[in-house]
């Protein structure tokens, strides 16, 4: 771990970007005074995280990465797993954070990223008929708004929260009617995030999520109730 940290540091330090290789492995192993497995141990670790990835071959490698919230994913779903928490714990979270996200981006959100928001709301009323595109617009709209707060920290939460509560994967069914109720709430908060408007934007995502819960409540009671395992982690 301490060498891990290290390697870390030093990436920063030096201003490595992703896609740069990291020194060989016996520059690393002088640098460091420590053994190959040691090293080697240090670097998996280092993978395990999405810092790195270790390419094989004659020029490969540790190769710098941007690490994803898959990590926290797996780390959350662990920790809610051993204290039995079920799915509706994610619910409630979301109840509590994404209203101040929206308020926040309506602050905060740059042009780019509500261009992308509108077109994440055309897109999904366009696929209503797929419910594959109806998951993925939902996930990206959340993630747009998330990340545009200018809050580092929701953005990763919004991505780890939406894989472990990826309703297909733990049973969690969107017919025709309910696609079409959410298409009407993303429009809503889009325009007011697009309007500037901080009040309404958080009330009009604080609608939407209180609906999805209450729609999960009545037609997925067990869902909500049952047990949140590794084993059904998302990955939409």
């Amino acid at each position: 771990m301490l060498v891990a940290q290290r390697i870390v540091a030093d990436i920063h330090e030096r201003g490595n970007t992703v896609g740069e290789r990291l020194p060989p492995e016996r520059v690393m192993l002088d640098e460091y005074a420590v053994g190959r497995g040691t090293l080697r141990e240090s670097l998996r670790f280092l993978e395990l995280q999405g810092v790195i990835s270790l390419r094989p071959g004659p020029g490969g490698g540790p190769v710098v990465e941007q690490p994803d919230a898959s990590s926290l994913a797996t780390a959350l779903t662990l920790l809610l797993q051993f204290e039995n928490a079920p799915f509706r714990t994610i619910a409630e979270a979301r109840t509590g954070l994404e209203p101040m996200m929206a308020r926040l981006a309506a602050e905060r959100i740059d042009d780019t990223a509500l261009a992308q928001l509108a077109s994440s709301v055309e897109a999904m009323h366009d696929g209503l008929d797929d419910q594959h595109v109806f998951l993925a617009e939902n996930k990206r709209f959340h993630d747009i708004i998330a990340h545009g707060s200018g809050n580092a920290m929701f953005g990763y939460l919004v991505d780890a929260l939406l894989g472990i509560l990826d309703g297909s994967a733990i049973g969690i069914d969107y017919p025709q009617v309910r696609r079409t109720a959410v298409h009407k709430a993303h429009l809503r908060i889009y325009q007011a995030i697009a309007t500037r408007d901080p009040q309404a934007s958080a009330e009009a995502m604080a609608h939407h999520i209180e609906e999805y819960v209450k729609y999960a409540e009545r037609k997925f009671p067990d869902v909500l109730a049952a047990p949140i395992t590794w084993t059904h982690l998302g990955t939409v």
